[in-house]
């Protein structure tokens, strides 16, 4: 069973569909103890950071993801939801993250087209049980906004749009991930297998 945070902001339908399609059944929740208590969770963030993680804070679901952290339990963050890992977000005013991962969000150089949006090919850390897979796949963005500053060791797979950036991030058994993978084709539906299948904490 895979639990979806919903918070009440975007149509999470795609990611839960995505999910059903590999096998995997799935409920959603905005219940702190239901997220607590799950065995793989994802938290599909969208709109804006500071948005998010309000949201998030008004049911305790920051705290229940920390435990989860805390617990060993599998844990995917998934576009805005890689950047809630973050210590902070300069998007639309200063915003404080979840700090399990040291790094910012910042958004992307001026002399970018923003947002970064399409296709792009991921350059994955081998021997990670989530990302190592998928090296050398391609994997589909929106984004404004990137992760910066994460050191090597919590980086497990970056991209490139006007130079490398963390496109998926690893603590423990949560993960973050930049890209949309209900919306990656073959490749995005193999990566929620695997999480589907990586063992319980």
């Amino acid at each position: 069973m895979i639990t979806i945070v919903d918070v009440g902001i975007g149509n999470l339908r795609s990611v839960e569909k995505a999910l059903q399609h590999v096998g995997l059944e799935t409920t959603r929740t905005r219940d702190a103890a239901i997220v607590r208590a799950a065995s793989h969770v994802v938290v599909p963030g969208v709109g804006a950071f500071g948005d998010f993680l309000t949201a998030l804070r008004a049911d305790g679901l920051d705290a229940a993801v920390r435990d989860r952290h805390a617990a060993g339990k599998p844990t995917l963050g998934v576009y805005v939801g890689i950047q809630a890992l973050l210590d902070e977000s300069e998007e639309f005013g200063t915003h404080a993250g979840l700090g399990l991962v040291a790094g910012r969000v910042a958004r992307f150089a001026d002399d970018l087209v923003v947002p970064h949006s399409g296709w792009s090919r991921l350059a994955a850390k081998q021997g990670d049980p989530l990302l190592g897979p998928a090296d050398g796949a391609w994997f589909y963005f929106v984004h404004s906004y990137r992760a910066q500053g994460v050191a090597d060791g919590p980086t497990v797979a970056t991209a490139d749009y006007g130079g490398t950036f963390p496109a998926a991030v690893r603590a423990g058994s949560t993960w973050g991930v930049q890209f949309h993978p209900e919306k990656s084709q073959q490749a995005g539906l193999a990566l929620l297998a695997r999480f589907g299948a990586l063992p319980c904490g």
